[in-house]
């Protein structure tokens, strides 16, 4: 993933900018399908979790695909070299030194907490600053924010957490786990 290249047999390929993968998670049935190895996991940069549709919008599903065999038609919403510009945009964002040392710290924490087998690798630092200054691009900021790294505190660290078998039986989690550190910088 990160390469941005894939290699076939002895031919390797460069893939086109803006270049990202998207993978999903079935929870429920894992039959052909198993979690990644940390180390693997540790190279997406957010984990979202995306909750069951309301009683309503599961209907609008229902409808939209039942009553018909014609999808919509998408529409282009944004370009490819409007990404990249956005991107750009997202990188220059500055972030100020304390706010970088509270990423650093909260990224610290998950490697000193009894609750966790593994913490979080120095990557995550590198992605809560990425994620945090993509959010104040969206929210229309020039500059990073505490709350733009709260905000992306749990996608961008829920993943490369191992919880400790006395924790899971404690019935933490995860988030839970976040919370509190949140709390500590």
């Amino acid at each position: 993933m990160q390469e941005k290249q894939v290699t076939v047999s002895n031919d390797t390929f460069r893939l086109d900018l803006p270049f990202f993968v998207l993978a999903t998670q079935n929870p429920i049935e894992q039959e052909g399908t198993y979690p990644l190895p940390e180390a693997q996991a540790d190279r997406f940069m957010i984990k979202i979790l995306v909750e069951y549709p309301s009683p309503k919008d599961e209907l609008e599903i229902v409808n939209r695909f039942t009553e018909s065999n014609d999808l919509p038609k998408l529409k282009k919403v944004v370009s490819k070299n409007e990404i990249l510009k956005m991107q750009e945009m997202a990188s220059k964002i500055p972030v100020s030194d304390d706010i970088k040392k509270k990423a650093v710290k909260i990224v610290a924490l998950t490697r000193m907490n009894n609750d966790l087998t593994y913490g979080a690798s120095p990557r995550a630092s590198l992605s809560l600053i990425r994620a945090a200054k993509a959010r104040a691009l969206i929210f229309g900021r020039r500059h990073v924010t505490t709350e733009d790294l709260i905000a992306m505190a749990k996608p961008v660290l829920r993943h490369r957490l191992i919880l400790s078998f006395e924790a899971e039986r404690k019935g933490l989690t995860n988030d839970k786990i976040i919370d509190e550190l949140i709390k500590k910088i």
